[in-house]
């Protein structure tokens, strides 16, 4: 069993709050936090919408939910059941308890909508994300290729070998376009955005341009917009917006996309090994895609993320916003020995932040000039937390 870090929060967050949502992509290990919890919560009662038994129970849910007035009630794949929540509400309205619910589910379009209208200050949420550097309690560099190389899924990370770890992707993809998204009421058909996905996974770390994107699929650039839309709503693909700093500069304003989770875009690259992919043109992207998901997952949502770029070359690859004015710069490098890029120094001179680091695959932190520091990722904690 491998800890998760939201297991903390989530149980400060049913002291405080009536209904608490935990989301993330299908096959993250919801299901098994949740079960986590309610072992150390203690009562609790656990319905699974996806099992007809557990559904069945619901068919008066007022009648049911109230004989477990006492209890934390997990709710898995609410997403199923989306009239459960004025029920909800009424309940908790009629006996006001923090602690009464922790709802799971996956993304669809309308869920966090629907949920705020009925649930509105009765409920917080948290995302699941695919394990971490820091869960998997190493910085041995053979594991954390590992991670890189296969993604934080449980079940690709964990699997026997390369080869097992791939199929586990493979079948996960074909998996989210038959099954899951169309579950969600999502209608796209699966080949068409599977083609857009694995698109997607070749302009991994570019600028999002619709157009040319909708060019080579034979769509409109509405729909590829609609695709993009569909795939960031169920944690696929990270769309990260261009910081909009007040100075007389001429701004990139498209936003950046990468695909979350570096396992699936290896899997859609056709990328087996640690060794095909650092020999791979993709190598420093995906480095940088998955760097920034580690940042974000130890950020813990204090602060806004951007990236940042002029006209005249000046470039930040994550730019953390966060309270009181604070700032935080970093570059990403795939390198031994990083060096900042001359578009990180006009960067720097642009935004003034508070603080700047160079992120690399070593061991060691130390200055590099000029308020600089060569920081290791499995380090981010120590910049993030002081």
């Amino acid at each position: 069993m491998i800890k998760r870090l939201l297991e903390p929060a989530l149980l400060a967050s049913l002291r405080r709050f009536p209904v608490v949502g935990l989301v993330g992509a299908r096959q993250v290990g919801k299901t098994t936090l949740a079960r986590v919890v309610a072992r150390r919560v203690g009562r609790a009662a656990y319905l699974d919408l996806e099992r007809p038994s557990d559904a069945a129970r619901l068919t008066d849910p007022e009648l049911y939910l109230e004989r477990l007035a006492d209890r934390l009630v997990i709710i898995d794949e609410i997403q199923r059941r989306p009239e459960l929540f004025p029920v909800l509400r009424s309940l908790i309205d009629a006996r006001r308890r923090n602690g009464r619910f922790l709802v799971l589910g996956s993304a669809s379009p309308d869920l966090a909508r629907q949920a705020s209208e009925s649930l509105a200050g009765r409920i917080v949420y948290h995302e699941l994300a695919p394990f971490t550097l820091n869960e998997v309690a190493t910085a041995e560099r053979e594991s954390r290729m590992t991670l890189w190389n296969r993604g934080g899924f449980p079940g690709s990370f964990l699997a026997a070998s390369n080869s097992r770890s791939f199929e586990w992707r493979e079948a996960f993809i074909e998996t989210h376009l038959q099954r899951d998204l169309p579950a969600l009421g999502v209608r796209i058909p699966a080949a068409a955005l599977r083609r857009f996905w694995e698109m997607l996974a070749h302009f991994h770390g570019q600028l999002w341009n619709a157009s040319k994107i909708a060019a080579s699929l034979g769509v409109t650039a509405p729909t590829a917009k609609h695709y993009l839309d569909t795939l960031q709503d169920t944690f696929m693909v990270r769309v990260l917006a261009p910081f909009a700093a007040n100075i007389k500069k001429r701004l990139v304003k498209s936003p950046k996309v990468y695909l979350r989770d570096s396992g699936l875009l290896h899997a859609l690259l056709r990328i087996g090994t640690v060794e095909d992919l650092l020999g791979h043109p993709i190598a420093g992207a995906s480095w940088e895609g998955w760097v920034i998901e580690q940042a974000l997952a130890a950020d813990g949502k204090r602060s806004g993320a951007y990236f940042y770029r002029t006209a005249a070359g000046a470039e930040i690859d994550l730019v953390l916003e966060r309270s009181r004015g604070r700032r935080l710069a970093f570059e990403i490098k795939l390198a031994s020995a990083p060096t900042p890029s001359r578009g990180l120094w006009s960067g720097l001179a642009d935004l003034n932040p508070s603080a700047a680091y160079v992120l690399y695959p070593g061991k060691e932190r130390y200055p590099l000039g000029r308020g600089v520091e060569a920081l290791p990722v499995s380090m981010l904690d120590d910049v993030l937390h002081d």
